[in-house]
């Protein structure tokens, strides 16, 4: 097994709020910990500190990421007794989540990370009826006043959509 070493990076809170991190608390009388946020990395690549901080902190969220296809997706119960069935619904179920991640970034543009329960309750699971006006069919919504506007936020945000790239 190669060498392992530790890497703890300290950033100051007044310099960067929004530094991720856990403060100390081994020591509260001492009052310097309350001014710094602490993150540790422990790595076998020869880079710089600098380096091993800039390339691990991206990935610090991945297993969030990975908890969310497991239990939003059913990412963990799906073997199918056959590699080429499994692989499909490998496949689906990335498929899956690249277009409710493409949805939420792109629509929802919220700073929240709403997971796909959370979607479903608020967003897919809400009853309404077509009707129609003319030539045009209109969906009605059943909700309150304060969420309609949200999800009239949302549709609106969706008609203005295009595609990170050009569909085939």
């Amino acid at each position: 097994m190669p060498p392992r070493r530790l890497v703890v990076v300290r950033q100051q809170i007044k310099k960067r709020p929004k530094a991720t991190g856990k403060q100390l608390k081994l020591f509260k009388e001492e009052g310097i910990y309350e001014n710094y946020r602490y993150s540790c990395f422990i790595t076998n690549l020869d880079f710089s500190p600098h380096m091993v901080w800039t390339m691990y902190r991206g990935r610090a969220d991945c297993e969030n990421r990975i908890k969310e296809i497991k239990d939003d997706f059913g990412f963990d119960s799906f073997n199918m007794n056959d590699f080429a069935g499994t692989e499909a619904a490998l496949n689906f179920v990335v498929i899956a989540y690249n277009l409710m991640s493409l949805f939420k970034q792109a629509v929802l543009k919220s700073d929240k990370l709403h997971q796909l329960k959370t979607l479903r309750y608020k967003i897919f699971a809400i009853g309404g009826y077509i009707t129609k006006s003319g030539n045009q069919n209109l969906l009605n919504f059943s909700l309150s006043m304060k969420k309609r506007k949200w999800i009239e936020g949302i549709w609106n945000q969706s008609q203005n959509f295009s595609w990170p790239f050009a569909p085939t």
